[in-house]
């Protein structure tokens, strides 16, 4: 079984192929893969606010990570791309949650895996 959470080095994405979101992609991302957009800042208000922009979240949606479990396992979306080289500052605590949504996500339905880009002196 593969697995729910890619590092991808961005010396290895390939600035000729370009995804629907304008994102170039590695060989390993699927073209098909969403961009969550994120600027300097990543914490749960950004990625709970991209999240959904990018998934195109219902009405219903609140942002709340339960809320977010619910709506990204109802999306069709099955592929996603979090491109860190541009963010400057993480909280880790809410990164580690939304990784965690997304493995728990994965491992309950398939759905989705997530490729996040990092610069080549970040540690994942």
């Amino acid at each position: 079984m593969s697995q729910a959470i890619h590092y991808v080095n961005q010396d290895h994405v390939n600035q000729n192929h370009i995804n629907q979101n304008g994102t170039a992609i590695s060989t390993s991302i699927p073209a098909q893969a969403v961009n969550i957009s994120v600027s300097e800042v990543l914490d749960k208000a950004t990625l709970l606010t991209h999240l959904a922009h990018a998934c195109d979240f219902p009405s219903y949606f609140s942002p709340n990570w339960d809320s977010a479990w619910d709506c990204l396992t109802d999306s069709a979306v099955t592929h996603l791309i979090l491109n860190l080289t541009t963010v400057e500052k993480i909280n880790t605590e809410d990164f580690n949650v939304f990784k965690s949504i997304i493995n728990d996500a994965y491992r309950e339905f398939g759905k989705p895996q997530l490729w996040v880009i990092i610069s080549p002196t970040n540690e994942a």
